[in-house]
Parts: structure tokens; sequence; C-alpha cells
């Protein structure tokens, strides 16, 4: 009689303390469900938004959005850098200096006499600046470099790098072509990328790149920074290409790719050194492209992610 009157006391207790635990557990398996279905935003290193849940690495399939991008009053406007491509993110670039060179400066037509001055470029004399070229609107040049500059400066600067300016629109006129070299080799800069568009014939379309051909001459002695710039030229001319869709051009140059020798930019530099052309502003597809802010974010990231495989990858 003992036993049962246990018994029986102690099967509601054990049935009482089931039903405790199932109300735990099904608690548990709630909270679980609920934060695979909804987890918290992942943050990518360089990016300054939220990368959507669910979404797979920057860079990785499928290119990111442009972004917000500046109304086109607003060129120098300088927007948070998305990643594109498959180049590193995050801060890979500490410890690195990149020199860009915004092509031009708004203000050169107003001193007409101080540009046209010429300058040493080791074999050769040549003027110390001109005005560029511009679209059959009057979207200049200059105004395009520098915009496309300043993107690609916050890209890079997001990863890590010092960026180092020739112009920054803030000089009167120039700076002349000897001064650009001279800026990054006074910065010890690791890569140097001259931003320019070309005012080729109208007919002509697509971008090149140009690289240094070797110059001992005078002032010039570029021997050094010939292979690395072409590896550099290489890296530029895919990751530009990859970006913005823009093909090589169709009128000048082989394949995207140039070799010169006349330019004080890469005869007197002693950083590696390229630059690109952007496009033909005399061009009515290309002009169409270069003055809208999109493409320009697009062309601002292909630059910047040469500069940073350049940069991260074994030469």
């Amino acid at each position: 009689m003992h036993v049962v009157a246990v018994v029986c006391a102690v099967l509601p207790l054990c049935f009482a303390g089931w039903l405790g635990w199932q109300a735990v557990a099904g608690k548990s398996s709630d909270v679980s469900s609920a934060a695979a279905a909804d987890p918290a935003p992942a943050l990518d290193p360089g990016l300054s938004t939220p990368r959507p849940a669910g979404a797979g690495p920057a860079g990785a399939g499928a290119a990111s959005a442009p972004g917000v991008a500046p109304a086109e009053g607003s060129p120098s406007a300088a927007p948070s850098a998305p990643a594109t491509s498959a180049a590193p993110v995050g801060r890979v670039l500490v410890g690195r200096t990149v020199l860009i060179d915004p092509g031009h400066n708004t203000k050169n037509s107003a001193h007409t006499a101080e540009i046209n001055r010429q300058v040493d470029i080791g074999n050769a004399r040549k003027e110390c600046d001109t005005t560029g070229t511009s679209t059959n609107a009057g979207y200049s040049e200059a105004e395009y470099t520098l915009d496309v500059s300043r993107r690609a400066r916050a890209i890079l600067e997001a990863r890590g790098a010092t960026v180092v300016f020739t112009q920054d629109g803030d000089k009167p006129w120039g700076p002349c072509i000897d001064e650009r070299a001279k800026a990054g080799n006074t910065a010890h800069a690791d890569a140097a990328v001259s931003v320019h568009a070309d005012g080729g014939p109208a007919s002509g379309s697509g971008f090149h790149v140009i690289m240094p051909a070797k110059v001992a001459a005078g002032r010039a002695a570029n021997a050094a920074i010939v292979a690395p710039s072409h590896r550099l030229g290489l890296l530029l001319r895919d990751s530009f290409k990859a970006a913005t869709g823009e093909p090589f051009a169709d009128y000048i140059a082989a394949q995207g790719l140039d070799t010169r020798s006349d330019l004080g930019g890469l005869n007197l530099s002693t950083v590696p050194k390229v630059f690109i052309e952007c496009g033909n502003m005399r061009n009515a597809g290309d002009a169409q492209r270069m003055t809208d802010p999109q493409w320009r974010q697009l062309a601002a990231q292909g630059i910047a992610d040469a500069l940073t495989t350049y940069l991260t990858t074994p030469g």
C-alpha cells in the first residue's frame, strides 16, 4: 500500500516536469528559427553600409549596384564606394601609398601663358600642361578626371591606402607635367595612375591604357619602372573593362594598350605609373557614359580595384 501511494504521488510530479521541459524546449527552438530566418545584416569591410542579409561577399558572383551617385551638378562629390568586382576588400592597403593624378585643371584656360611654358621631360621639351578636351555639350576632361579621381580615392582610403593627389581643384592652374611626376616620386608612391579622357575622332570610341617606354635622356631614367608599370597597365586595362563594360579603343592603341616615350609624367617617374584614357569625349556614346555619375563610379571602381590587385599580389 505504501508503494502504491508513493507511485501515485511521483507520477503527477514527473508529468508536470515533462510538460515544463517541453515548454522550454519549444521556446528555444523558436528563437533559433527566428535567428536563422532573419540574421543581422553583415557589414562588408571597406563599405559604409550593411550588406543585405543572405548576400554573398562583395565581388562574388554578380556585381553590386553602383550605389547612390551625386547629382550631375555635383561632380566633385565622392560617395561611399561599393565593391563591384572580385578585388580584395577590407583594409588591405594599410601602409601603402598611391598617387592619383587628375589630368589637367578646370582653370587652365584662364592661365594660357603659364601652361604654355615649355618644361623638360628628359628627351624633349613640352608645354607645362593643356586645357584638355571636352564633350560636345561642354563637360570638360578636367571636371571628369577630378570627379573620377575623388571617387577612386574614397574607395582606396576605405581599404587603408594613403592617397596623394597632384591637384584637388585647389591650384590656380596646372601643375606642370614634370611636377606631376615629381609628386609621386616625392611621396615614394607604391603605384601611380594619371586619369584622363581622350579627344579623338568622333567616329572612334573606347578606352586605352598608356604605359611607359624606357627612356634614358637628360632628367629621365625610368628603366626601373618599365616592367612593374607594364604589369599595372595590364591589370588596369582588364579591371576597367570588367567594371565599366567600356570596349578597348578602336581608333588608337592595340587591345587597349599603348606604350609611349613622349609623356613627361611617365618619363620622369621613378615609381610604377600608367595613364588611362577612360574614353573618347568626342564620341557621342562615350560622352553619354562619361557624363553619367553612376558610370563614373564604375570607372573609379575599376581604377581602384586594379591598384588594389597590383599592391596585394606578387609581381
